[in-house]
């Protein structure tokens, strides 16, 4: 009796531990994912997570990798060209600017050299004009004294050689012209003061020198040079009559007036 008691405990003991032994491997098996193996030869590091019980340890979590510094980008061809492109346009303009500057100084310094021109052109006429005016009048002033004098036969004697000779003085003269000593004067609304001094040289010429004076208001003259109408080239003859026109004395007037004096050379 107390053996079949201990065939029925040790039935129920093992049909218990049966029972546990499977309810343990429903929990811990049975229920676990089924993980799809990968191929190739798995190599074991002693960490992995196939194997039960309390002692296993933790797998490391991965080190984390750290990236390294963006190596800096050398610049491109295609960049390259741009830039160039960029820099040849700036030069391209900026050369446009500077021609189109230079031309519009050289446009305004011609423009300034005409104007120059002109107005220096203008004044040389206006000038040449009112020379040509006062001659106009000095000439018909000269006529009128030769219809003058015509009229009243007013003439000096006649001098010696060279003009050297002779002491007629013309006083007062108001037709504004005569002769003293061989040689006669032009002057406009002035007569001769005493008598015209005789050219002083050396040279053996024959002909006339015309010399144009200037007189001021008191009758002194103030310039003398050989003009047109002189037939003698010689310099040294030209000097002495300008010399000698230089000492005559004329009468008083307003203003500077201009006249000549003719001196006339024979041989000796």
């Amino acid at each position: 009796m107390s053996d079949y008691k201990s065939r029925i405990y040790g039935a129920i003991g093992s049909a218990a531990a049966m029972l546990l032994l499977f309810l343990l491997l429903w929990f811990v098996y049975v229920d676990r994912p089924f993980e799809q193996e990968e191929e190739g030869i798995m190599v074991s590091f002693g960490d992995s997570d196939m194997g039960g019980g309390a002692n296993q340890e933790t797998a490391s979590a991965p080190a984390q990798t750290v990236a390294p510094p963006p190596v800096p980008a050398n610049p491109s061809d295609n960049d390259l060209l741009t830039q160039e492109d960029e820099e040849s346009l700036a030069l391209k303009k900026q050369r446009e600017q500077d021609e189109k500057k230079r031309k519009a100084e050289e446009a305004e310094r011609i423009r300034k050299q005409k104007e120059e021109q002109a107005r220096i052109e203008a004044e040389r006429i206006a000038k040449e004009k009112a020379i040509a005016e006062q001659k106009a009048k000095e000439q018909a002033a000269i006529d009128k004294a030769n219809q003058l004098g015509s009229l009243f036969g007013n003439s000096g004697n006649s001098g010696g050689a060279n003009g050297s000779e002779g002491d007629t003085s013309v006083k007062g003269n108001p037709v504004g012209q005569g002769s003293s000593g061989g040689n006669s004067w032009s002057l406009r609304g002035r007569s001769l003061t005493g008598k015209l001094a005789s050219p002083s040289y050396n040279s053996n010429q024959e002909g006339k020198v015309v010399v144009e004076i200037r007189v001021n208001a008191a009758g002194k003259v103030i310039d003398a040079k050989a003009a047109s109408g002189t037939t003698i080239s010689d310099k040294e003859v030209q000097r002495a009559a300008e010399d000698a026109a230089r000492k005559a004395v004329f009468s008083t007037g307003d203003n500077d007036v201009i006249g000549t004096i003719t001196y006339v050379f024979k041989l000796k």
